[in-house]
């Protein structure tokens, strides 16, 4: 079989591997895109459904070590999901809109995600310190 038969019949019958990169980088992009917004502070409703059934799940794993750890664990797991939302969307969004696969710089990228996310937390704290956000009845000790 010549080289221009090969080239047919690979067009013909797309593979996994005969794909592009940049299809499958896209796609997986794609994915990472839109679990990042699901776990991320930018989606309005995601905390009920995603994010406080993670912190509570790894809050009660914190509260197997020691008991008063539940709610120090519910904000850390709450914090680290936000960030992991952040780092996926970036992850996808650099997937989907680079054009070259280049180097990444994955410290960047992390300190990147922190820092913002950190921030969301700051900005969220001061709002309720300074009584703009109301925070539940549950958190108010009676």
């Amino acid at each position: 079989m010549n080289d221009i038969e090969k080239s047919g019949q690979e067009l013909l019958s797309p593979t996994p591997e005969n794909l592009p990169k940049t299809f499958i980088q896209k796609l997986r992009g794609g994915f990472f895109l839109v679990i990042g917004y699901l776990l991320s502070p930018l989606c309005w409703w995601n905390d009920l459904v995603f994010n406080l059934p993670i912190a509570y799940f790894f809050g009660y794993i914190c509260s197997l070590f020691a008991p008063k750890l539940l709610m120090p664990g519910v904000i850390i797991g709450y914090w680290l999901s936000n960030i992991i939302g952040i780092l996926l969307m970036q992850a996808g969004a650099i997937d989907m809109l680079q054009k070259q696969t280049q180097e990444r710089n994955v410290k960047k990228e992390l300190l990147t995600g922190l820092v913002s996310s950190t921030a969301y937390t700051f900005l969220i704290l001061a709002l309720i310190h300074f009584k703009i956000l109301d925070t539940p009845s549950f958190f108010s000790g009676s």
